[in-house]
């Protein structure tokens, strides 16, 4: 690549937030209807579907439970198990647990598995984003925001090593290479300066 020759893009936006927020109102909608008169929990799942969960929460009745638990991964093939669980009892009530992103469906089957076991009155899930494409095990999705492909994706919750959590909308990574190189000046040439480092 010649001297002055602008370096091709590594990021690219693939959901505005205005498109995010369009999508999470009629959500929401949906959700109001479904659960009207039960007052349900919202059960996240950490780190990663907190703007999401936050943002739909406010769209809701007040006269919800809004709890979050945490997974961990261990042994060679990765098994998941849970890192901090909920300190809500979610026996007879209606759960909604809230993801950011539903790919092979292995952690959400484990994680539906394990709620059913507390005997909720009902469970479903609702999504930001589903990678069908990654699919192995087949989970119900009763809400979902988007569909998105394969590529690795930053913002609203998703991250890259702790960071970019914080960016209002969804951004695609066009060259993983480049941006594990260096993500700082990918993420300073996608939008001036790369995210705060957020700590849960």
């Amino acid at each position: 690549m010649g001297r002055g020759t602008p370096s091709p893009a590594v990021l690219t936006q693939v959901v505005s937030p205005a498109a995010i927020a369009r999508r999470l109102t009629d959500l929401a909608a949906a959700i109001r209807e479904d659960y009207a008169g039960k007052n349900p929990v919202l059960l996240g799942v950490l780190k990663g579907a907190v703007p999401f969960l936050a943002d739909l929460g406010r769209q809701l009745p007040p006269r919800i439970d809004i709890d979050f638990l945490s997974l961990t991964r261990f042994g060679s093939e990765g098994r998941v198990g849970i890192a901090v669980d909920s300190a809500t009892s979610i026996s007879g009530r209606h759960v909604l647990l809230v993801e950011d992103i539903v790919d092979t469906g292995l952690t959400l089957s484990y994680l539906l598995g394990l709620l059913e076991t507390r005997q909720p009155a009902s469970l479903a899930t609702v999504t930001l984003l589903d990678k069908r494409t990654r699919r192995i095990v087949d989970v119900p999705l009763r809400y979902r925001g988007f569909e998105v492909g394969d590529e690795f994706l930053l913002g609203y919750g998703l991250d890259w090593e702790g960071r970019y959590r914080n960016l209002p909308g969804l951004w695609a990574v066009l060259d993983l290479a480049a941006f594990r190189l260096d993500p700082e000046q990918a993420t300073r040439a996608a939008f001036g300066e790369p995210g705060d480092k957020v700590i849960a």
